[in-house]
């Protein structure tokens, strides 16, 4: 049997396109419904493992758990990863395809759609629906010849489709008129409904605004979603931090911890579970002014690690963060942060730079050595047996769960983590480094806050407890998901949206 298909598209980037299909994948898969989730094409630094080591969007394996899937690759058979403003890596069918620009990446058209076509027809074949994603807005007229996302996608499956407007950033009425009007008439056909996302207030103060837009294209206002506030659902891509304010506060006072924001962030949303936890303050800042004096600094992942450290150097922050671990402060760095806060880094293949050999932070006895090989693994970790008088005491010998995604290989002096089985394949690896005073410390391990006994043992160490009288969600995902699909259910016209996909269906 051929699935069903429900396409989802956006005026623009960050219309919540994904949020809006998590919510659908969770909706239909607990109903019982076989569903799945598929993206033709996601630009986003922001990736995750799937069990046989393929790599794909973080978005696709947020929705593959929305529908109580494990993440697959055919769910995103392609993935952008942005290495400077004009290159990227090309992620095709879970493994680096090429580094190219955009000029060179449109003339491969014809062989990235048989890899879209390829992944989406495998997945109908063995699901019963399948949410689509678009990228972007399918009304960008010099980029739709290249289409492999939005209406290409529709098409080829004759997908109805439904378009979401952000009406929160303001001009709802050109977002969902304007582009239902750009669209040929092949493709206006198949769109079968309005979303108005992030509405603030009183829904009644729109209905004028409804009727208006339902007049004017003869296509119904499937739902009015509002603004949804505190959701840990990780973010697609990094677009999401540019609207957070320098200092995004989670408790007034409390543990302070500043993540550097990087150019080439990647996989912020290691940090989601201390953004979660009760008294604790986590800021995204890119500037000295913006620094201050935290109790712990976080050098995150980047796609571009060279780059980003020259950034760091630009900005002064290099020096503000060798100063704090000089006064015993702490400083954490994960996947490329841990390969700055190491001796030198050396790329002598041109993998991501074209510098040879570069000086870094000096804070940990590690060097790194680029090679074209990537690292894509699922893993689990043991953490060393130690006798330091550092946080680590009180969790030695603990397993951990996380991911890998890096390029290079890193050597030093002792480690604090032993990999023991990657994409559930036995190992014996070392991982990690720690500073001469135990303050210093960093990893290749993605997703190591999300061990709550780790994450609460580092706090702890920085001074935290839990606030009196706080309950903390003991799965802030799994709650967030429900309160979301909740939502979803109860704005949005589910019987009208039934009804467009049986009708639609081949």
């Amino acid at each position: 049997m051929t699935a069903k298909t429900l396409t989802i598209l956006g005026t623009s980037s960050s219309a919540g396109k994904s949020l809006l299909v998590t919510a659908l994948c969770h909706s239909y898969a607990r109903r019982g419904v076989k569903v799945a989730p598929f993206k033709a094409q996601n630009m986003s630094n922001n990736a995750a493992v799937c069990p046989d080591g393929s790599e794909i969007g973080r978005a696709q394996a947020v929705q593959a758990a929305a529908a109580g899937l494990e993440p697959h690759v055919d769910m995103n058979p392609i993935l952008i990863k942005p290495e400077a403003d004009s290159r990227s890596q090309v992620v095709v069918n879970g493994r680096p395809w090429q580094t190219l620009d955009a000029r060179n990446y449109y003339p491969n058209k014809d062989y990235l759609w048989a890899q879209v076509t390829g992944a989406l027809d495998r997945l109908r074949a063995e699901y019963d629906l399948i949410i689509v994603e678009g990228a972007g807005s399918p009304a960008e007229l010099n980029l739709k010849p290249g289409d492999l996302v939005n209406m290409a996608v529709a098409l080829y499956t004759q997908s109805p489709v439904l378009l979401v407007g952000d009406i929160d950033r303001g001009g709802i009425f050109a977002q969902l008129l304007g582009t239902y009007w750009l669209l040929p008439p092949e493709e206006q056909e198949l769109l079968k409904g309005f979303i108005v996302n992030k509405f603030r207030g009183d829904i009644t103060l729109f209905e004028d605004g409804i009727q208006i837009i339902e007049e004017r294209s003869n296509v119904p206002v499937v739902g009015v979603v509002p603004y949804l506030h505190d959701l840990f659902i990780p973010e697609e891509d990094a677009v999401a931090l540019e609207n957070l304010t320098p200092v995004q506060v989670h408790a007034e006072g409390g543990t302070d911890i500043a993540v550097i924001h990087l150019p080439r962030i990647a996989n912020f949303d290691d940090f989601d579970p201390l953004l979660a936890e009760p008294g604790v303050r986590l800021r995204y800042v890119h500037t000295l002014d913006q620094l201050g004096t935290p109790d712990a600094i976080i050098i995150p992942g980047t796609k571009s690690t060279v780059n980003d450290l020259e950034f760091l150097r630009q900005r002064g922050l290099d020096k503000a963060i060798q100063q704090h671990a000089e006064r015993g402060g702490v400083v954490v760095g994960i996947c490329g942060g841990y390969q700055m806060l190491g001796r030198a880094i050396h790329d002598p293949e041109g993998v991501e730079s074209l510098r040879a050999h570069s000086t870094g932070l000096g804070l940990l006895p590690i060097e790194t050595t680029f090679s074209g090989e990537k690292a894509t693994y699922r893993a689990r970790a043991k953490i060393a047996n130690t006798s330091k008088p550092n946080w680590l005491y009180a969790v030695q010998g603990q397993e951990i769960e996380g991911y890998e995604i890096h390029m290079g290989r890193t050597t030093g002096e002792s480690h604090w983590l032993t990999v023991t089985q990657r994409n559930e394949q036995a190992v014996q690896v070392g991982d990690g480094a720690f500073g001469a005073q135990g303050c210093v410390w960093g990893c290749y391990i993605h997703g190591l806050f999300g061990n709550e006994n780790l994450r609460r043992a580092w706090l702890t160490s920085l001074g935290w407890s839990l606030p009196t009288g706080s309950s903390p969600q003991s799965d802030p995902f799994a709650a967030s998901l429900t309160y979301l699909t909740d939502t979803v259910e109860s704005v949005l016209d589910m019987a009208y949206v039934e009804k467009i996909m049986q009708n639609a269906a081949i």
